[in-house]
């Protein structure tokens, strides 16, 4: 299932989004990216999330500081340009720009109107974020780097949301998995499912060294269960 780009219209200008669109349509679903931008492992789950009946857009978040990128965390050098990009991105500017895509997947014609997100790694931060501060109607964390410091908008998450984290996740230590969980206890909207373990990236079938298959598998199975729920 092959996809395209198409453009969508933030706050403060246009940026490119590549969508897969399954033969019948359905609800949306956000896939939100690593610090690799719109590679082809991201396209490759928008066009999986198709192929289960979702209408998927991956918004392009690095378009600030340059338009196409495209990384693999396999390549040093690619790994390199990634932290340094991670390192000067605005995740209340990528925030904004998937509240963009959310809006402007709503109106994509094929598209329920219903939309959840899901995001990986930097993704999986600013799917958590998004749960607190967009509309979306749910919302899917894999291994999520730093959400550990933004407990306080735990209280703002009033859609379904799940957070998957991962076992000897380098990124997210056991001490920062820990307060993740205790932090969101009081939010029934949220569930964290652990998976010991597995590494950072997991889901990841292009990087042998990270990936599991039965985790990935178990993982978007949940998701993909989540979205067939909320997204109905």
């Amino acid at each position: 299932m092959a996809g395209s780009m198409i453009s969508v219209q933030g706050k403060d200008g246009e940026f490119p989004a590549y969508l897969s669109m399954p033969p019948k349509g359905g609800p949306g679903v956000v896939v939100i990216q690593e610090i690799f931008g719109i590679n082809t492992w991201v396209r490759s789950v928008c066009d999986m999330m198709a192929r289960n009946g979702f209408v998927a857009l991956a918004p392009d978040l690095f378009w600030r500081m340059g338009k196409g990128i495209e990384l693999h965390p396999f390549f040093e050098e690619d790994f390199q340009a990634a932290l340094g990009y991670y390192g000067k991105y605005s995740v209340d500017q990528g925030v904004e720009d998937i509240q963009a895509a959310v809006t402007k997947l709503r109106g994509v014609k094929g598209c329920t109107g219903k939309v959840g997100n899901m995001g990986f790694c930097l993704g999986g931060a600013l799917s958590y974020l998004s749960g607190a501060r967009t509309d979306t109607d749910a919302s899917s964390g894999y291994y999520g780097v730093g959400i550990d410091g933004a407990l306080g908008e735990v209280g703002n998450v009033k859609k379904p949301m799940l957070l998957h984290i991962a076992g000897s996740d380098p990124f997210v230590p056991k001490e920062a998995a820990d307060k993740i969980q205790a932090g969101v206890k009081g939010n029934s909207n949220i569930t964290v499912h652990l998976y010991p373990g597995l590494d950072h990236g997991f889901c990841r079938d292009t990087d042998p060294s990270h990936y599991n298959a039965e985790g990935t598998k178990l993982a978007h199975g949940r998701t993909i269960e989540l979205f067939k729920k909320a997204l109905a």
